[in-house]
């Protein structure tokens, strides 16, 4: 049933992650209701906001990551690109930067 897909260990760990944000965020939105507030970003936003907008910033600057590996590549004079953890980790903390100050 799921053969189309390619289900490596990343996109695994990919999916997986996204599943327990979510269902963290489900479970603190229950017990400790938030207020919207103001932060940098050019609106007030709650806690599901900005995770959704840092999930969307994860995956613009991962697939900015992915473009850029082969310019990093050849401009470091390496015969292989930069690993894609160095990606997601850059992504993660963006995600952990819009939570905390947006």
């Amino acid at each position: 049933m799921l053969r189309w897909m390619a289900w490596t260990p990343p996109v695994a760990i990919f999916f997986g992650v996204i599943g327990a944000l979510l269902i963290g965020m489900t479970v603190w939105e229950l017990r400790s209701p938030c207020v919207a507030r103001r932060g940098w970003l050019p609106m007030a936003t709650t806690r599901g906001d900005r995770l959704f907008i840092g999930l969307l910033a994860m995956a613009f600057c991962t697939l900015a990551f992915l473009a850029a590996r082969t310019r990093v590549m050849t401009a470091l004079g390496s015969s292989t690109p930069p690993s894609m953890w160095i990606g997601v980790a850059i992504s993660v903390l963006l995600l952990l930067l819009v939570m905390r100050k947006g």
